[in-house]
Protein backbone atom coordinates (compact mmCIF):
# COMPACT_ATOMS: atom_id res chain seq x y z
CA UNK A 1 0.00 0.00 0.00
CA UNK A 2 1.21 3.59 -0.38
CA UNK A 3 2.17 5.10 2.87
CA UNK A 4 -0.56 7.20 4.16
CA UNK A 5 -2.95 6.23 2.26
CA UNK A 6 -5.90 4.30 2.86
CA UNK A 7 -8.22 1.54 1.27
CA UNK A 8 -11.51 2.63 1.68
CA UNK A 9 -14.10 0.45 1.54
CA UNK A 10 -14.80 1.16 -2.39
CA UNK A 11 -12.33 3.02 -4.46
CA UNK A 12 -11.70 3.71 -8.10
CA UNK A 13 -8.31 3.43 -9.45
CA UNK A 14 -7.53 5.00 -12.97
CA UNK A 15 -4.60 3.01 -14.72
CA UNK A 16 -2.88 4.39 -17.59
CA UNK A 17 -1.87 1.63 -19.77
CA UNK A 18 -0.01 1.54 -22.97
CA UNK A 19 0.45 -2.27 -24.69
CA UNK A 20 -0.50 -4.37 -21.32
CA UNK A 21 1.99 -2.02 -19.22
CA UNK A 22 1.74 0.92 -17.48
CA UNK A 23 1.86 3.90 -20.24
CA UNK A 24 5.02 5.58 -19.85
CA UNK A 25 3.79 9.57 -20.27
CA UNK A 26 0.33 10.02 -18.69
CA UNK A 27 -0.20 13.43 -20.88
CA UNK A 28 -0.30 11.74 -23.95
CA UNK A 29 -1.68 8.15 -22.90
CA UNK A 30 -5.11 7.82 -24.30
CA UNK A 31 -5.94 4.93 -22.44
CA UNK A 32 -6.92 4.29 -19.05
CA UNK A 33 -8.49 1.18 -16.77
CA UNK A 34 -11.11 2.36 -14.38
CA UNK A 35 -10.87 -0.06 -11.74
CA UNK A 36 -13.70 -0.45 -8.83
CA UNK A 37 -12.32 -1.95 -5.44
CA UNK A 38 -14.05 -3.13 -2.66
CA UNK A 39 -12.01 -4.38 0.47
CA UNK A 40 -8.36 -4.56 -1.37
CA UNK A 41 -10.06 -6.78 -4.24
CA UNK A 42 -10.91 -6.02 -7.78
CA UNK A 43 -14.55 -5.83 -8.36
CA UNK A 44 -15.29 -3.95 -12.18
CA UNK A 45 -12.49 -2.93 -15.00
CA UNK A 46 -13.82 -0.85 -17.43
CA UNK A 47 -11.55 0.43 -20.60
CA UNK A 48 -11.84 4.53 -20.70
CA UNK A 49 -10.45 6.75 -23.77
CA UNK A 50 -9.41 10.19 -22.90
CA UNK A 51 -9.39 13.09 -25.16
CA UNK A 52 -8.11 16.05 -23.83
CA UNK A 53 -4.70 16.92 -23.92
CA UNK A 54 -4.94 20.12 -21.95
CA UNK A 55 -3.70 19.62 -18.74
CA UNK A 56 -6.67 21.24 -17.07
CA UNK A 57 -9.38 19.62 -19.41
CA UNK A 58 -7.44 16.41 -18.77
CA UNK A 59 -7.51 16.52 -15.28
CA UNK A 60 -11.39 16.99 -15.39
CA UNK A 61 -12.05 14.03 -17.34
CA UNK A 62 -10.14 11.99 -14.89
CA UNK A 63 -12.02 13.48 -12.05
CA UNK A 64 -15.33 13.19 -13.75
CA UNK A 65 -14.42 9.43 -13.73
CA UNK A 66 -14.90 9.35 -10.15
CA UNK A 67 -11.49 8.10 -9.78
CA UNK A 68 -9.95 8.54 -6.75
CA UNK A 69 -6.58 7.43 -7.55
CA UNK A 70 -4.08 7.32 -10.82
CA UNK A 71 -1.54 5.02 -11.19
CA UNK A 72 0.70 6.14 -13.99
CA UNK A 73 4.51 6.82 -15.53
CA UNK A 74 5.81 9.86 -15.80
CA UNK A 75 3.33 13.40 -15.70
CA UNK A 76 3.99 16.85 -16.22
CA UNK A 77 3.67 19.05 -13.62
CA UNK A 78 0.75 21.40 -14.47
CA UNK A 79 -1.39 17.87 -15.15
CA UNK A 80 0.14 16.21 -11.26
CA UNK A 81 -1.05 19.60 -9.63
CA UNK A 82 -4.31 19.87 -11.68
CA UNK A 83 -5.55 16.32 -10.55
CA UNK A 84 -4.68 16.55 -7.32
CA UNK A 85 -6.62 19.94 -7.64
CA UNK A 86 -9.66 18.00 -8.28
CA UNK A 87 -8.84 15.41 -5.51
CA UNK A 88 -7.41 13.07 -7.29
CA UNK A 89 -4.11 11.21 -5.22
CA UNK A 90 -1.67 10.43 -8.01
CA UNK A 91 1.15 7.61 -7.96
CA UNK A 92 3.52 8.66 -10.53
CA UNK A 93 6.84 7.73 -12.39
CA UNK A 94 5.74 3.46 -11.88
CA UNK A 95 6.48 1.13 -14.60
CA UNK A 96 5.66 -2.34 -15.29
CA UNK A 97 3.01 -4.97 -16.64
CA UNK A 98 -0.30 -3.91 -15.28
CA UNK A 99 -1.99 -6.81 -13.68
CA UNK A 100 1.59 -6.68 -11.48
CA UNK A 101 1.08 -3.13 -10.85
CA UNK A 102 -2.35 -3.15 -9.57
CA UNK A 103 -1.33 -6.46 -7.78
CA UNK A 104 1.36 -4.82 -5.87
CA UNK A 105 -0.81 -1.60 -5.21
CA UNK A 106 -3.29 -3.76 -3.74
CA UNK A 107 -1.13 -5.70 -1.63
CA UNK A 108 0.81 -3.16 -0.18
CA UNK A 109 4.02 -3.67 -2.00
CA UNK A 110 4.44 -1.02 -5.13
CA UNK A 111 6.68 0.53 -3.09
CA UNK A 112 9.30 -1.81 -4.39
CA UNK A 113 12.49 -0.38 -6.48
CA UNK A 114 11.11 -2.68 -9.78
CA UNK A 115 7.90 -0.61 -10.25
CA UNK A 116 9.72 2.64 -10.41
CA UNK A 117 10.70 4.09 -13.79
CA UNK A 118 14.51 4.06 -15.04
CA UNK A 119 15.74 7.52 -13.70
CA UNK A 120 13.96 8.00 -11.33
CA UNK A 121 15.52 9.73 -8.37
CA UNK A 122 14.98 9.92 -4.96
CA UNK A 123 13.50 12.97 -3.06
CA UNK A 124 15.58 15.95 -2.43
CA UNK A 125 18.16 14.15 -5.36
CA UNK A 126 17.01 15.78 -8.15
CA UNK A 127 19.42 18.34 -9.79
CA UNK A 128 17.75 21.52 -11.68
CA UNK A 129 14.24 19.57 -10.30
CA UNK A 130 13.05 21.46 -7.81
CA UNK A 131 9.55 21.57 -7.93
CA UNK A 132 9.12 18.19 -8.19
CA UNK A 133 11.72 16.37 -6.56
CA UNK A 134 9.47 13.29 -6.93
CA UNK A 135 7.36 13.56 -4.27
CA UNK A 136 4.54 11.59 -5.62
CA UNK A 137 6.27 8.31 -5.52
CA UNK A 138 4.41 6.49 -3.36
CA UNK A 139 4.45 8.82 -0.71
CA UNK A 140 8.44 9.41 0.04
Amino acid sequence: MVPGLQLSNTMKIAVAHWQGRIAPVFDVSNNVYLIQCTGGREIKREPKTLSRHDPFRRAKEVTGLGAHILICGAVSAPLETALEAGGVRVIGFVCGDIEVVLRAFLDGSLQRPCFRMPGWVPRGRAIGCPRRNNRNWMGK
